[in-house]
């Protein structure tokens, strides 16, 4: 089945720049910046790796005090008690040791992997806050929560012990075999016979894991989309009893990502099996072709035992090595997918340069302005108009028009390709973007509400909002009438999107954000779209006061809600082709007069789905 494209307001597919797969080329330079990470705690990392490297001398110091116990005191005519005894307690010593630094290295090393997490999710997430509306656009939210979730937890082992483990194995590697040609060359050489299987089998491996972990992360960014996506549209799927096939659909993707699953299972096992049993069979491959010097007393049982010792020890980290492969490969493509959102800077917003001032008087300005989501579709065709401060105005048109464009452009959320925006006289790209959003406040038809109460989603963290601005905004916005009569009142809780209350209740909430930020320009985004009339008057009512001192901004589908603006805009087809007040428009007889006369015609007043066609 094709990709659905994500549209733009026009119905043009999205624009380019969705987050890209993993690219073999940019393996090394991924893994350079992961390690760059352990920089930034030099102290905790320098304290690891010189744990990790007193671990690897006391592994490789017990088999040698072990050997002279065995060839030097273990032998008919020398039983020598005290140098026994000796070498006892220096044995002792070491495993206490060892396991003292091995306690000291875990911990420092999870410390060390959690702090680093924890900046990495806060730098990502951060960032992800300064991406404006474009990349969004772009992007499926599966993808994204993807990224932010799962593949930043798979660092989590990356940096909690594979990769310092890593430096530890190979210090581990390098120090046994200079320990071992420095007893015997011949045995090591021996020993270090089974290393180009190993090597083999490790490649192989490595490549097998390496290719199935990148459709695994693919095909989990595909089953988090469908599963994000129908949960919201869970009340779709129920109306048009869906359920049967949406099931269907995702056993298809479920089953993909089972699949890969089971196959990463099985080549984890089959390269965790094979490589310690090939050091298990040379070790008894040794001692059956040196039986007979070991009879002789050629080769010394202790030496034998210490090489046999460390041929197992020697194939452990290559074993390790070869068993951690998936995990470094898998992070390494989790950190490439997170990369790829903090490198992309062509979509992060400046919140720190730019012009602030005192609170904006509210007068907006388009001249000529042209705006288009692709290439060149435009959506807004040379708008130009004016509102001046403290003025109702309004915007209507067939759906498509621009209408919602227009405020999207007055928040910056994208940036116009023709003409200037103005507040107050001032090029709105000449502002701060904080500042200039901190004076517009907007209340969307589909209301979001967060997770927590009330009082949070009014005062959104702003600590400057005291309970009583909150209870005051919510007198204002007459939302304090159903609030008073919650269990808990204005800590009474808020679930996921806020679905345990109507929408009616949800925009009067909505309105009393808007009002405790105090905001110069109000814009009301179809806000009495979907909501009873009763809760209509009420907001009727509330919108009376809240406007009062501020430039307000509407876009309705209910014409009826209009009429009283000081100005009313028609958008057509992205071109603004009428403005004036309501009797002025119904006189002209053009275009708003037969929007009106259609949404008179409509259930409710509303001009919901009426397309260009339908006023031309």
């Amino acid at each position: 089945m094709a990709k659905r494209p994500i549209l733009a307001e026009n119905g043009a597919p999205a624009m380019a720049g969705k987050l890209s797969e993993y690219n073999e080329n940019k393996k090394r330079r991924t893994f350079a910046r992961l390690l760059g990470y352990f920089f930034k705690f030099p102290g905790r990392t320098l304290l690891s790796l010189l744990m990790a490297a007193f671990e690897n001398m006391v592994d490789v110091a017990k088999p040698l005090i072990l050997m002279l116990i065995i060839d030097k005191n273990l032998i008919p005519g020398r039983n020598d008690m005290g140098e026994i005894v000796l070498f006892s307690i220096v044995y002792g010593l070491l495993c206490l040791s060892g396991a003292a630094a091995s306690v000291t290295h875990r911990m420092t090393l999870t410390s060390l992997g959690q702090r680093i997490m924890h900046r990495l999710r806060t730098d990502l997430f951060a960032h992800i806050q300064r991406l404006n509306m474009k990349f969004f656009d772009n992007n499926a939210s599966g993808s994204i929560l993807t990224r932010v979730s799962s593949d930043v937890e798979s660092l989590n082992s990356l940096y909690s012990s594979i990769l310092v483990d890593l430096v530890k194995e190979v210090m581990l590697i390098v120090t046994l075999l200079i320990t071992m040609f420095s007893l015997s060359w011949e045995l090591t050489l021996v020993a270090l016979a089974a290393l180009p299987l190993v090597t083999v089998l490790t490649v192989f491996f490595k490549t097998l894991a390496k290719r199935n972990n990148i459709r695994v992360k693919a095909q989990l960014s595909r089953l988090n989309g469908f599963m994000s996506e129908n949960i919201v549209g869970m009340k779709v799927v129920q109306i048009f009893h869906r359920e049967k096939e949406k099931r269907a659909e995702f056993k298809d993707i479920n089953d993909g990502y089972y699949k890969l699953g089971v196959t990463e299972a099985v080549l984890n096992s089959l390269g965790n099996t094979l490589i310690p049993n090939i050091a298990h069979i040379l070790a008894l491959l040794m001692m059956a072709f040196y039986c007979n010097q070991l009879l002789e007393g050629t080769i010394l049982i202790g030496v034998m035992y210490s090489f046999i010792t460390y041929t197992k020890q020697l194939y452990q980290p290559i074993s390790a090595i070869a068993q951690q492969y998936t995990s470094i490969a898998s992070a390494i493509v989790s950190a490439d997918r997170i990369f790829d959102i903090t490198d992309k800077t062509e979509f992060d917003e400046d919140m720190d340069s730019g012009f602030r001032g005192d609170r904006v008087r509210g007068e907006i300005e388009f001249r000529n302005v042209w705006f288009a989501y692709v290439g060149e579709n435009w959506v807004l065709k040379d708008v130009s108009f004016r509102i001046g401060p403290g003025q109702r105005a309004a915007f209507v048109g067939a759906t498509g028009s621009g209408k919602t464009t227009v405020i999207s452009l007055i928040a910056r959320f994208y940036e116009i390709q023709k003409g200037q925006i103005l507040l107050d006289g001032r090029d709105i790209r000449e502002y701060n973007l904080e500042y200039l959003r901190q004076q517009i406040a907007v209340v969307m038809q589909d209301v979001f509400l967060f997770t927590g109460d009330i009082a949070y989603n009014i005062r959104l963290n702003r600590d400057d909002i005291t309970d009583a601005q909150i209870r005051d905004a919510a007198i204002t916005a007459n939302a304090d009438g159903f609030i008073s009569r919650l269990p808990d009142g204005y800590h009474h809780p808020v679930g996921e999107r806020g679905m345990s209350f109507s929408a009616g209740q949800r925009q009067l909430i909505a309105f009393a954000r808007a009002v405790a930020f105090n905001p110069a320009v109000l814009v009301l985004d179809e806000a009495t779209a979907n909501i009873d009339v009763e809760t209509e008057a009420a907001i009727t009512d509330a919108l009376g006061k809240i406007s009062t001192g501020r430039t307000s901004i509407y876009i309705a589908h209910r014409l009826s809600t209009i009429i009283d603006s000081d100005c009313i805009f028609v958008l057509h087809r992205g071109e603004l082709r009428e403005s004036g007040s309501h009797e002025e428009l119904l006189e002209k007889d053009g275009l708003y007069a037969r929007l009106y006369r259609l949404s008179l015609q409509k259930p409710g007043g509303s001009l919901s789905g009426a397309t260009a066609e339908d006023v031309e």
